[in-house]
């Protein structure tokens, strides 16, 4: 009785034999196409591309038309491998024994480069070249790189190294500057629904056409991606498969409900939005995948409103196309890019909350609220419209006569002073009259880098209301006098006189805090009480110091209230 044949998954079963089976990568077989016809082929290649894209496939392939001995090949390397020599079956199945393909992730080690050099000066047991194939290159460790350089830049003239890796940057510079480099591009979806279509009538199989334009969404623009997907989705349904079942294969929402959702999200009905939310989570849609769902229509409609032409997507549907068009026309820039901004920041919060629908549910009655807020400008406008108030009060109200120093800000021009009948244009200014008043208006604006740096930087020469005179401290930074200025001039409206001398200071808030500190300790250390508990404790030291009046000042718990009587649990009752 015979056995049955192993079944083979489509990437395998359809991966790229020769250069004309491999699509969406025109200019590097162009360039190859050439090399190989003015038998200009270089001694070293690097291909890079995302996942699934055919760097290894286009690696076998160059290794077949390197050995080929086919009609084509039968005087040299060819673009075209026939596939049906020796060399080409041999290299297709992975046996031959010239071309060696190595994974670098489990041969990393120095010591394997090393085994795998020293075989490279010896000719070829079968083939016209030695062809040396690494994988996921960039996972090589830095030894292994620097014992492949010198090998790598002067070959022998029988050996062919072909490199493929996902991570680019990794590679270092030294090893891509001895290669040439071929970038793969994505696939695409024109192309990929084209290659899908046709492997479904090879196979015989029927998947709706809607549904391949899922599959290729989600693929990315990578073969092997939509080829394990469409092998999934035969499987999925007797008969046709259709978009439903691929949309519950992948674990996404309906994208039409996903517009409905977003229509009402911009609408700012949050009732309509979580009724919306909770069916498609009923139905089994992903609450991260319907939030990234909504980022994607974000996207989209934000290049749709700046190009129309990119509503023609052949992974979208005629009627959500219109749809987009009609919903790009109308909603403004600035609210699709606060969306944007506020669905990355959900997208953050769900994939770290507890409860993921939770989190999206918070994310979308944060994105209803904020969807009917207006923009800055119109906000603007809105205000300058609106007639002022006959009740209001004066914005600039003068206040009323103080005993402190006082002054007027000078008017601009070095014009006189306005006459009494306007005072709420040009209303007194209080300043402070001291220099403990400065300090203190410092620390209720809570500019904590000033306070700090007036109390340990500034040596106080002479204060008078709006004029400072201060000899800097060893630390001082040099532009503390005009910040401080600038500083007290926006608090107080008037202008401040902020100068800097070389000497007469007296001893900064910080330094006389310091002496005090030091002298209550000097004190403290003659009491014998504190020597006797110092010399019971060695290594002990004083940490604070309170004086009497500090102490009765604290904050003391109120004692428990006493009861009438005590409660006694052995007591008889």
């Amino acid at each position: 009785m015979s056995e049955t044949p192993a079944y083979q998954v489509l990437a395998r079963k359809y991966r790229p034999q020769t250069f004309a089976d491999l699509i969406g990568q025109e200019a590097m077989v162009r360039t190859l196409r050439n090399a190989f016809a003015a038998n200009r082929i270089a001694h070293a290649f690097v291909m890079t591309g995302v996942r699934g894209v055919g760097k290894t496939t286009t690696a076998r392939i160059i290794a077949k038309g390197l050995n080929c001995i086919g009609p084509a090949g039968a005087n040299g390397p060819t673009i075209e491998p026939c596939g049906t020599c020796g060399p080409c079956v041999a290299i297709a199945e992975g046996r031959h024994v010239d071309v060696m393909e190595y994974d670098a992730a489990s041969n990393t080690q120095v010591e394997k480069m090393r085994d795998i050099l020293a075989s490279l000066p010896y000719r070829p047991v079968e083939a016209r070249y030695k062809v040396i194939i690494f994988d996921e290159v960039h996972m090589l460790s830095s030894g292994s790189f620097n014992a492949l350089l010198k090998t790598l830049e002067e070959p022998p003239a029988h050996v062919k190294f072909i490199f493929a890796t996902t991570e680019i940057r990794k590679v270092p510079v030294t090893i891509l500057s001895r290669c040439q480099r071929y970038d793969l591009r994505r696939i695409e979806p024109e192309v990929m629904m084209a290659h899908l279509s046709a492997i479904l009538a090879q196979e015989g199989a029927a998947v709706a056409q809607d549904a391949l334009a899922l599959i290729t969404r989600a693929s990315e623009g990578s073969v092997r991606d939509a080829l394990s997907l469409l092998d999934q989705a035969i499987a999925q349904g007797a008969g046709e498969t259709s978009a439903a079942q691929v949309r519950a294969m992948l674990g996404l929402a309906d994208r039409g409900r996903v517009l409905d959702l977003f229509d009402l999200v911009m609408r700012g009905d949050a009732g309509g939005a979580l009724a919306e939310l909770s069916g498609q989570y009923a139905d089994g849609a992903d609450p991260m995948a319907v939030l990234r769902d909504l980022a994607e229509i974000t996207h989209w409609l934000s290049v749709v409103r700046i190009t129309p032409e990119a509503a023609e997507d052949p992974t979208v549907p005629p009627d959500e196309r219109e749809r987009g068009r009609d919903m790009a026309q109308r909603l403004p820039m600035r609210a699709l890019s606060r969306t944007w901004q506020m669905l990355l920041k959900a997208l953050e919060e769900v994939a770290l909350a507890p409860n993921a629908m939770m989190a999206a549910e918070m994310a979308v009655i944060r994105l209803t609220h904020v969807a009917d807020l207006p923009d800055p400008e119109t906000l603007i406008r809105r205000l300058q419209s609106q007639p002022p108030s006959a009740a209001a009060p004066p914005a600039t109200a003068p206040r009323p006569p103080t005993s402190g120093p006082r002054m007027v800000a000078p008017q601009s021009g070095g014009a006189a002073p306005r006459a009494a009948a306007a005072p709420a244009q040009e209303p007194d200014i209080d300043l402070p009259a001291t220099f403990a008043q400065v300090v203190d208006l410092i620390r209720a604006r809570r500019d904590m880098r000033l306070l700090v740096e007036v109390e340990t930087d500034l040596r106080l020469v002479r204060y008078a209301p709006g004029r400072i005179e201060f000899e800097p401290g060893p630390g001082a930074a040099p532009d503390l006098a005009a910040r401080l200025s600038q500083r007290l001039q926006s608090w107080t409206g008037a202008r401040w006189g902020v100068s800097v001398t070389a000497q007469g200071g007296a001893a900064s808030i910080a330094e006389v805090r310091d002496q005090s500190r030091r002298a209550a300790e000097a004190e403290a250390l003659h009491n014998p009480l504190v020597q006797a508990v110092l010399a019971a404790f060695p290594g002990a030291r004083i940490a604070e110091i309170r004086t009497p009046v500090a102490t009765t000042l604290s904050p003391v718990e109120d004692p428990l209230p006493e009861g009438e009587e005590e409660w006694d649990p052995f007591e008889d009752s």
